[in-house]
């Protein structure tokens, strides 16, 4: 089965914070995707969620993201939201940022929850033993901005304050917690206005899509209130303003038909020490010299509904970028398992919620990894 390869020529996610601060003027920024200087305030808003495929399909629904549609990007893998809030943070790729999964392994911890900053399945708050700073010790752009001097603020979820993720891939700026869309979309447009920087997030579209499935009924009703949010921060944009909106990720609905469930599977556990990721992109850590065994049984056992290759075979690939950093190589599995079409792979007794979920992403399939740049200026 011929492997993915991301493409050389598409701008990943990861491009976007570095090139706006270079047409903001601000030195030691590359202009990665080139874009008109002379700007004055900024915001990069991520829509959690917004597939490039899933935008063009239900255009309708969007007029206001639709007129601003730009250049296509890509996310990487995983494309998944701890991933790919982590490449904005950071202007890296996972090999090099380290937040290569929702779950991973971490050497002398454990599996761990990137979102929940948790040990994986369940466990207590590993802020204090596990520091966020410690997992993602790389520079922040929101960091090497604000000491060249730019105000810098990051525009969220008030629960997100001060969270094990926050603080490992978005430390930097001022956070401004805010609680709804109207909350968001002022202190936006206020941070625009006053000249600085500022990255703003909204999670519902993702939320909505996880347990509806994207383009339902009711995800299209939240589109359509994303489309409201950013009209109404386009109206207030001051001359010299700049709104730069992307995702992380898309998404796709499973198909019953074509999961399986390494929990209800006595195989596919066979030689595994511990299992991370999530369902469509999973790292399966292995027993010592069972490498070889569990990539036989998980490839005749999924076929043609996922690449299942070893950590070498997806280095060499590009999955995680071009550079993977020595801290961060053990925690991508000796096994990575990425879905195709709508296949998953569950964990129903531990992960239960996960598992029920209708929408899913985090593979390398262009409905999950195809994002829109969408762009409006005064």
């Amino acid at each position: 089965m011929q492997l993915p390869h991301p493409d050389p020529a598409v701008p990943h996610l990861a491009d976007v914070v570095p090139s706006v601060l270079a047409a903001m003027g601000v030195a030691d920024f590359e202009p990665r995707i080139p874009l008109a200087g002379d700007v004055g305030g900024a915001c990069v808003l991520l829509i959690d969620g917004l597939g490039a495929e899933l935008l063009d399909t239900y255009a309708a629904d969007a007029p206001v993201l639709a007129g601003l549609r730009g250049p296509t990007l890509q996310v990487g893998f995983p494309s998944t939201t701890a991933a790919g809030l982590a490449s904005v943070g950071t202007a890296c790729r996972s090999g090099e940022h380290g937040m290569v999964g929702m779950t991973f392994r971490l050497p002398d911890v454990g599996v761990v929850n990137a979102l929940r900053w948790r040990p994986h399945p369940w466990g207590e708050d590993l802020r204090d033993r596990l520091p966020p700073e410690a997992v993602q010790p790389r520079s922040t752009v929101f960091e090497r901005a604000a000491a060249a001097g730019v105000a810098v603020s990051v525009v969220s979820g008030a629960q997100f304050t001060g969270s094990g993720l926050t603080r490992a891939v978005l430390r930097g700026g001022r956070y401004l917690g805010v609680h709804a869309l109207g909350d968001l979309a002022a202190t936006v447009a206020a941070a625009i206005a006053d000249g600085g920087f500022c990255y703003g997030y909204h999670a519902d579209l993702d939320l909505v899509g996880h347990l509806h499935g994207p383009g339902s009924s009711a995800w299209r009703m939240q589109l359509r209130q994303v489309d409201r949010l950013v009209e109404s921060i386009v109206e207030n944009l001051p001359r010299g303003g700049l709104l730069a909106v992307v995702a992380d990720h898309g998404m796709v609905s499973l198909n019953e038909a074509d999961v399986v469930d390494i929990d209800a599977t006595e195989s596919l556990r066979e030689g595994v020490e511990a299992i991370g990721g999530e369902v469509r992109a999973r790292h399966l850590y292995t027993c010592s010299g069972a490498i070889e065994d569990v990539l036989t049984i998980w490839r005749e056992l999924l076929g043609d509904r996922a690449w299942v290759v070893s950590r070498d075979e997806a280095v060499a690939a590009g999955w995680f970028g071009d550079r993977i950093a020595d801290d961060v190589r053990p925690r991508i599995g000796d096994v990575v398992v990425a879905a195709r079409g709508s296949a998953g792979v569950l964990r129903r007794t531990a992960e239960p919620i996960e598992s029920s979920l209708i929408g899913q992403h985090g593979s390398l399939t262009a409905a999950e990894q195809l994002i829109p740049l969408l762009l409006a200026r005064r």
